[in-house]
Formats: structure tokens, sequence, C-alpha cells
């Protein structure tokens, strides 16, 4: 007998309201009413009612959840709706935000090994805590009108010395990304509770610390912090492949933190480059790692290239893209159901989001000279290539993976485009991929958790015993195949109007965005042949017949995925109004550094100081100079 956590059911008793029950439901319909009214939260509130009401034979804890997540929702998107009314005051921006963010994960992480591992309870309700908290501190963002430049900038010289400052800002870019790590990683960790049973602690300590990492790395604009932030993230997950993963755990984690570290260590020697070289032009005549000083480099053509390569490298394996992709099947297969989400919806964005702030950031003349090849790399050997292999693919776990190197293709193809409409469209679809992609493999630990295979043979009519699941997967999938009214469809659609309309690309362009439209055609092709050989069609082993449907905690954990694809589908507008500016300003920086040296030659002359970006934060520190010249 399965016991009431495990039962999506309940008991009998929860279904039979007396007299008392309805009246207290009544009033509370009342109050409720009677404040959508008054505060204008009529949607809000609707929303909430009607998941509350929908859900047939669920717990009132369970509906009274998915009730809040939809209310959440919908109050998400009222207060982010764009209005003609402009704000006179805007709200200050608290510079140590970004760092509170990066040190409650951290902090917590510290924390939990304080605790006896034998309080497994306590661990796992920390750690929630700990996340939620972060959630909620990251929703202030949304307060902010991000415009072109960046914000909540906290600039702290660290060692003066060697010119390393902890230097954290976000803009409209990355905004969304620290908000993707923030919503992505508490749901990872509450599904993992319920499969997770050996070393809580050790796992809850790797969650967090894992968290801390990659909110560094989005927000870091010091290039020795960023390095920190890049470096931590990977530890936590080659623990995480490498203890709770399946057979081949040792494999597919070595194979994850060589390939990784190898990128890793191209990018600090192309640092450290940067910072000596910075250090022979500055009047200070002190290194500097800070991204804005950076930018002011010229560089000639011979240098630019090499140093641009050695970051394109790191950032184009942790993407990953065709040939350095093939780590990523295997840690997906072995990593436990959390890892592969958290790997998938956010640490393989710092390859995009990478090669998006510092390779264009720091070397636009490099990225447009080979942005026509790398865009015919990213179509055939990203889309169509991950495509093509994803059809191919039985087992659940590699199918996804080789899926996601195709959708990520799709955002290179948006930032090698270099059209502000194509990187907002890469930009929205990192979102959407993080969203669709996480929920797909939260969905299929459902589904491991209760048959311990990963082979689509083994499944086969399973929309019989298991209806919610199958509509739950249903929506996935849909995301997924980019069905317009999803997530998936908005991101898309901007990448491939942005490339046929690209500059930078020439007249590849066109080909290159019908080749793209093809890999749509193809990803929907195998999405829907997934769904035909597990849900539809006769019970064809008997284990599957009396396979229980999602629980209780499954279904609160993939809610709130279910619902921000439609969120995100429905009211794109929401979303990339707040990105837009920072699209532009990336578009601009790129075409005004072409213009100024335009191809084949590039620049040509010695290496010197440009003046500093208008988009760089006003606050800024004495300069390093000063610092050193007032030390005794």
């Amino acid at each position: 007998m399965s016991t009431p956590d495990e039962s999506p059911t309940g008991s009998a008793s929860e279904h039979n309201l007396g007299a008392k029950q309805l009246a207290l439901i009544l009033a509370l319909l009342i109050a409720l009413g009677v404040v959508a009214l008054r505060f204008d939260l009529v949607p809000i509130v609707l929303a909430g009612v009607v998941a509350v009401a929908v859900p047939a034979r669920r717990t009132m804890a369970v509906r009274l959840a998915l009730g809040a997540i939809a209310a959440l929702a919908a109050l998400f998107i009222a207060r982010l709706w764009p209005t003609l009314d402009a704000i006179e005051i805007p709200p200050s921006e608290p510079r140590q935000l970004l760092s509170w963010l990066i040190g409650l994960p951290l902090a917590g992480a510290v924390t939990v090994l304080l605790v006896p591992r034998r309080a497994e309870r306590v661990l796992q309700v920390a750690t929630l805590g700990v996340m939620l908290s972060t959630f909620v501190g990251s929703l202030l963002l949304l307060r902010i009108d991000m415009g072109r430049t960046f914000h909540c900038d906290q600039n702290i010289v660290w060692m003066a010395r060697y010119g390393i400052h902890y230097h954290v800002a976000v803009d409209g870019i990355s905004v969304w990304l620290v908000l993707l790590t923030t919503f992505m990683a508490p749901i990872a960790t509450y599904a993992s509770f319920g499969t997770i049973k050996t070393c809580v602690k050790a796992w809850c300590f790797v969650l967090l610390l894992l968290e801390g990492g990659m909110l560094g790395s989005f927000v870091a604009l010091d290039l020795f912090v960023f390095y920190i932030f890049w470096e931590l993230m990977l530890v936590p997950m080659f623990v995480m492949i490498g203890v709770w993963g399946s057979t081949n755990r040792i494999r597919g984690a070595l194979k994850f933190f060589l390939f990784t570290m190898a990128g890793s260590v191209l990018m600090l020697g192309a640092i450290l480059y940067l910072a000596y070289t910075y250090s022979k032009v500055s009047e200070s005549g002190t290194p500097s790692f800070d991204y804005f000083e950076l930018q002011r480099l010229l560089l000639p053509r011979h240098i630019q290239v090499w140093v641009w390569a050695a970051f394109t490298v790191a950032f184009l394996v942790k993407v990953p893209m065709f040939p350095l992709h093939t780590w990523l099947p295997d840690a997906h297969t072995e990593a436990p159901t959390a890892g592969s989400v958290l790997l998938a919806a956010v640490m393989l964005k710092l390859g995009t989001y990478g090669y998006l702030r510092f390779s264009m950031g720091l070397f636009p003349q490099a990225c447009c000279e080979y942005a026509a090849n790398l865009a015919g790399l990213a179509v055939v050997g990203g889309i169509l290539y991950g495509a093509l292999c994803a059809w191919k693919q039985e087992d659940a776990k590699r199918l996804i993976a080789y899926s996601s190197v195709s959708h990520l293709g799709f955002v290179m193809l948006g930032l090698f485009a270099l059209n502000a409409t194509s990187i907002e469209g890469g930009v929205l679809q990192m979102v959407n991929h993080g969203i669709s992609t996480g929920m797909l493999f939260l969905l299929f630990g459902v589904i491991y958790d209760r048959r311990h295979t990963r082979r689509l043979d083994g499944f086969g009519g399973l929309a019989k015993p298991m209806p919610v699941f199958a509509a739950l997967f249903f929506i996935a999938t849909l995301a997924s195949i980019g069905l317009p009214g999803t997530n998936g469809f908005v991101g898309e659609f901007m990448v491939l109007t942005g490339t046929m309309a690209s500059r930078m690309l020439g007249h590849f362009s066109g080909v290159q965005s019908v080749a793209a439209a093809i890999g749509v055609v193809l990803g929907a092709i195998y999405m829907l042949m997934v769904m035909e050989k597990m849900f539809f069609g006769p019970v064809t082993r008997d284990e599957n017949k009396s396979v229980p449907d999602v629980n209780n905690r499954e279904l609160i954990a993939v809610a709130p995925l279910a619902i921000m694809i439609f969120a995100i589908g429905l009211f794109p507008d929401v979303f990339v109004s707040r990105l837009k500016g920072a699209a532009e300003r990336v578009q601009a920086d790129v075409e005004a550094a072409y213009d100024a040296h335009p191809g084949p030659a590039f620049y040509e002359g010695p290496i010197r100081l440009k003046p500093l970006r208008p988009e760089a934060p006003t606050f800024r520190p004495p300069p390093l100079g000063d610092t050193l010249a007032q030390r005794p």
C-alpha cells in the first residue's frame, strides 16, 4: 500500500466537506473578492482560486500550494506588465543586493556543515529555506528599470597591487539569468529530497555551493572574480555526478571535469595576458581585471583573434557546441535528476552568457570576422546535428541531452547574428530552454523512480495509468517544439527573424535561417515520437499497468515550470522589454567597433587604451595608482 505522501488520491475523508468547512471556504472567497476589488487584484485571486479548484483527487494542502503558485505567477505578470505611466522617482538601487544573493547560499553551505548529519529533516528545511530566501531577494531586481546600463553596481578594491576588485553588477541580460538560477535551484532541490536518501548533508552542501557559484558567475564584472566563481561551480557538479550518479558515474564526472577544465585553462591564460597588457599601456602601470577597463584595450587583429579564441573555446565547451559537446550526454545520463536539471537549466547558460558578455564585449572585431562561420557551425553542428542525434536515441536522458545541443544552437545563432532582435531572442531562449528542459528532466526523473529504466521501449501506453504525468509531459513537449502560445515559440521566432535581417552574416543569413527552421521541424519529429512511444497505444508491459501517477511533491515541483511556459509564451513583452535596452547596447558597441576599423584587416596599430564606455557604472573606486601611492 502506498503512503499518504506517495498517493495522488489521498484519503476519502479529504473529499467530504461538512457545513462548517463549506461556510469557511465561502467566507474566505468573499473576503478574497473584497480584497481583489479594493486593490485591483481580480486576475491574481482568480488564478489562485482556479488552481485550487481544478486539481482532482488532491489534498487541500496540495491545492492551496498550487493556488499560491498560480497567484504568485499572475502577480509576477501583473507587476511587470508594461504601462504608459512613467515612474517619476525610480526606486533606489541597493548596491549590496547582489552580494546578499551570492552570500546567502554560500553562507548556507557553510552553516549546513555545522548541522549533525542525522538531522536530515533540519538539513532539508534549512537548504530549501535559504534557496527560497534567495529567490525572494532576487525579485527585488525587477523593481529596477534596466535600460541600457548596469545596476546594483558594487566595486570594492580587493587586491590593489594586482588590480583585482570585487566588482559585481547586473544589466537587462544577466538579470533574467540570475532569476532563472534562483527560480530553478529550489525546484530541483525540493524534487530531489524525495529520491536522495544517502549523504543528505553533503547533498545539501553541494546544492548551496553550486547555486552561489552560478550566481557569482552571472554578476561578476572583474575577470579574476568571474574565474573564481566559474571554477567554483565545477566542483559541486563533479561531486554530484560522481557520488549520486548512475552506474558509470565516475566516467561521466571525469569527462565533464576534464572538458570544462581544459577550456578554463585557456581562458585563464587569456585573462592574465589582458591584465598584463593593460599594465603596460596604462598610466598607473598596474594591471586590471575590470571588465570595463579591459574593454578600453584596442588590440591589433593578430593578437585579438588569439585571445578571443581562448575565451570562445572555453565558452563553447560549456554550451556545448560541436565538436566539443561529447561530455554532455554522458554527464546528463549519469547525473541524478536534480543535477541534470541544474546542469541543463543554468550551467549550460554560462557558456552562452560568457560568449555574449566577454567574447563579444571585449573582442567585437574578432566576433564580426568569424560571425558567419560560427553561425554556420551553430546551424549544422548544433541545431541540425543535435536534432538528428536526438531522433536516434533510445535512452531518454541522452535524447534530452542532444536536444539541448540543438536548442542551444538557436541561442548561439542569435548571438552570432549580432542583431538586437536575435540577441533578445537568444537571451529569452536561454530562459525558455532552462524552464522546458528542466521540466523534461524532472518528469523523466519521475518515471525513472518508478520503473528504473531510461529506455523508451520500456514504456508504452502510460497515458492510461498516469494521466496527470502525460498531461504535464505534453506541456513540456509543446514548449520544446516551439508551439505558438508556449515559451519556446517566442525565442526561436525572434532568433530566426533577427538572423534573416543580420548585417554581419551577409548573404549567408537567409540560408542559415531556413536551415535553422528545418531544425524546428526535426525537433517536433523526435519529441512527438517520444510522446507516441511513451504514452499512446496499448500498455505492452505488465509493470506499466499499475505505475502510480505523480505524487503531491512531484506535482508541486513541476507546476511552477508549467505555469511559466504559458506565462512567457502568452506575455513575452513582459520579459523582452527588460532586456531590450541591453541588447541594443551590445549591437551598438559591436557595430561601432566594426565601423571604426572595418575588415578584413581591422585594427593593425599598436596596443592602446580607448576612452571608457558610457555604459560603465558611474560609481568608481579610487584609481589603483592613487591607492598604491597612498600606502606607506
